[in-house]
């Protein structure tokens, strides 16, 4: 399938990266990825050979085998996996963001060095699991899961919802009350390993027109036990933890999200110069050529807004606002690019000899993902009118900043 060229060049370090997911995926990762779905089996192997091609280690320092290169780089990647296979873009926020991120940013050093390095190297599988049953939009206010403390340990009784890859987890980030009368301040953030203790269980979600392997899952707890040790940050501090992670999150679901967006657009226009109606291909026709253009300029403006938070980020700088205006304005272009190449498809685009339908489901899901659209809106409208400042709350990396970044 042709590319279409961005109109967003890279300079050449971040095109070499581009070039490497693009290579691993088109020499491995395409040509596995359907006997795992075949068989219904976790595709283990693939997300470790991500991870040992530091695909999930831009954000994070050498020392925790990370490639220090920076919230750039993550947005270069995570927009690469996801045009080639929206799916396996999940990745890019369990093992490269929200879980481990999470761990480095607020947790101990002897936690990150315990947790983080089998994440981002693909030996270990993560989850982030914050939304619970009727949460919604407000899965922190919303949250009934308790964490009891109990001598050295904490024990873990309610459930989640829309939590992706917990039937295979092996780390999660979890949040509970540990003081349910506190409101937002009772919230409390732990690490856990779901295989260590009983009282764990996940059952995957059936998604039409998703990954049958690669699953969100609803997740039960009964007095699951949580050693005090693996407590993430205060008592207490687990909903500024939870806002922080998603603030980061949003980076790679934007970027997913133009990626998926991408993978639209370089389908549709292969499929309007093969298609032949009426004696030219149907690309020739300006009905066609107008769903093309509208399809690029969205993308290109939307790449553009994710390169932005991700330099906001790589500056350290507060970055809710432009995460906000980059996640919304995403989810507007995918849709965009979905739509379209449905109308370009026609019919076809139900086919399974075409991957459109895939990308459909997947751009649904990441529409909802770190917060949906119209909690985007509500946050860039209240922040435009002056009633409240996107920024306000907003908490950068606090212990490390990509060398890349600093320079």
């Amino acid at each position: 399938m042709p590319v279409i060229p961005p109109p967003n060049p890279l300079p050449p370090e971040l095109a070499a990266i581009r070039d490497t997911v693009t290579r691993l995926f088109e020499s491995r990762i395409m040509g596995e990825i359907g006997g795992y779905e075949a068989r219904r089996t976790f595709p283990r192997p693939l997300i470790r050979a991500m991870g040992e091609a530091g695909l999930f280690g831009a954000a994070f320092p050498e020392k925790l085998g990370g490639t220090d290169l920076g919230f750039m780089a993550v947005a270069v990647i995570s927009e690469e996996i996801s045009r080639l296979r929206p799916d396996l873009g999940y990745c890019m926020n369990l093992q490269a963001m929200t879980c481990p991120f999470t761990i480095l940013n607020w947790g101990t050093d002897e936690q990150a060095a315990r947790f983080v390095p089998p994440l981002i190297g693909g030996e270990r599988i993560g989850a982030f699991m914050l939304t619970e049953p009727g949460g919604g939009s407000d899965p922190a206010g919303a949250m009934k899961a308790r964490a009891v403390r109990d001598g050295d340990t904490y024990r873990i009784s309610g459930s989640k919802q829309w939590i992706t890859f917990a039937h295979e987890a092996d780390t999660a980030v979890l949040f509970a009350k540990t003081d349910p009368s506190a409101g937002h301040r009772g919230i409390t953030a732990f690490v856990i390993e779901p295989r260590s203790a009983p009282g764990y269980r996940a059952d995957p979600i059936a998604m039409r027109n998703l990954s049958p392997v690669l699953s969100s899952c609803a997740v039960f707890f009964d007095e699951f036990a949580v050693p005090a040790a693996n407590r993430l940050g205060a008592e207490g501090e687990g909903f500024r933890i939870a806002m922080n992670a998603l603030e980061f999150g949003r980076l790679t679901v934007s970027a997913r999200l133009v990626g998926a967006a991408q993978g639209c657009l370089d389908h549709a226009a292969a499929y309007a110069r093969e298609r032949v109606v009426g004696g030219q291909a149907i690309g020739r026709y300006q009905m066609v050529q107008a769903l093309i253009a509208d399809m690029a300029a969205e993308i290109a403006a939307a790449r553009a807004l994710v390169r932005e938070l991700a330099e906001t980020m790589d500056a350290g700088a507060p970055a809710n606002r432009i995460a906000s205006l980059a996640k919304y304005f995403a989810s507007r272009a995918a849709k965009t690019a979905v739509a379209n190449a449905t109308e370009i498809f026609g019919g076809y685009a139900l086919a399974d000899e075409y991957p459109i339908s895939m990308f459909k489901g997947f751009i649904e899901m990441l529409n909802v993902g770190e917060g949906s659209s119209n909690v985007q809106r509500v946050l860039i409208a209240e922040d435009a009118l002056g009633y409240k400042d996107a920024n306000r709350a907003s908490l950068p990396a606090r212990k490390f900043r990509p060398r890349a970044a600093a320079e």
